[in-house]
């Protein structure tokens, strides 16, 4: 009987300490409404910046240590504004993202290593033009609370730079030096817990 009541005792202690682990992770997924991708290249001797206007994704986070956290993200390549629209035409062309054919970007962490209280280096898979290659993001967690109608909210900011080359968009040859290689990327993040 004694055998018995420590095996439902212990059966019962792990299944709080498996509820509790569960508990602790949480995904949340990006409101594309407050949210932006954004980015800037050089041309000639400006930066010319642009924006993507689709993307989706979740960060699923362990509150009590986020460097178990994990994203995964996806860019809608079509969504590419520059605010001319003959410039977004052409960059959707084979000439650099070949959007018809390559319609996403995306992301998928592989590891996130704190380096400080609240900033991240978060390692991942980048893939763009068909082209994947391993990158490291700089992430600063903005915090998590209450929002609007009960919803629970996290915020993020993360930036990289990308050589376009190494992942074949590269531009007509006509344009030699003009347009810089290195793209700066800069992302805000605001996103809902899922229930």
């Amino acid at each position: 009987m004694k055998i018995l009541s420590k095996s439902i005792a212990l059966t019962a202690l792990l299944a709080g300490l498996a509820s509790a682990a569960s508990a602790a992770v949480e995904t949340y997924a990006i409101d594309p409404v407050h949210s932006s991708v954004g980015f800037s290249v050089r041309h000639f001797f400006t930066k010319v910046p642009g924006t993507f206007t689709k993307f989706s994704g979740t960060i699923t986070v362990d509150r009590d240590n986020l460097e178990k956290s994990s994203v995964v993200a996806q860019i809608d390549v079509g969504s590419v504004s520059t605010a001319n629209e003959k410039r977004d035409g052409h960059l959707k062309s084979p000439d650099f993202f070949d959007a018809a054919k390559f319609t996403s970007i995306t992301f998928t962490s592989t590891s996130w290593k704190k380096t400080g209280d609240s900033t991240f280096d978060v390692a991942g898979d980048l893939t763009i033009h068909g082209v994947t290659k391993p990158v490291v993001l700089k992430v600063t967690s903005l915090g998590f609370g209450p929002g609007m109608q009960g919803a629970q909210l996290s915020g993020w900011d993360a930036s990289v730079s990308v050589n376009r080359s190494d992942f074949g968009v590269n531009g007509p040859a006509w344009l030699g030096t003009a347009l810089g290689n290195d793209v700066a990327v800069s992302i805000t993040v605001e996103a809902d817990l899922k229930k």
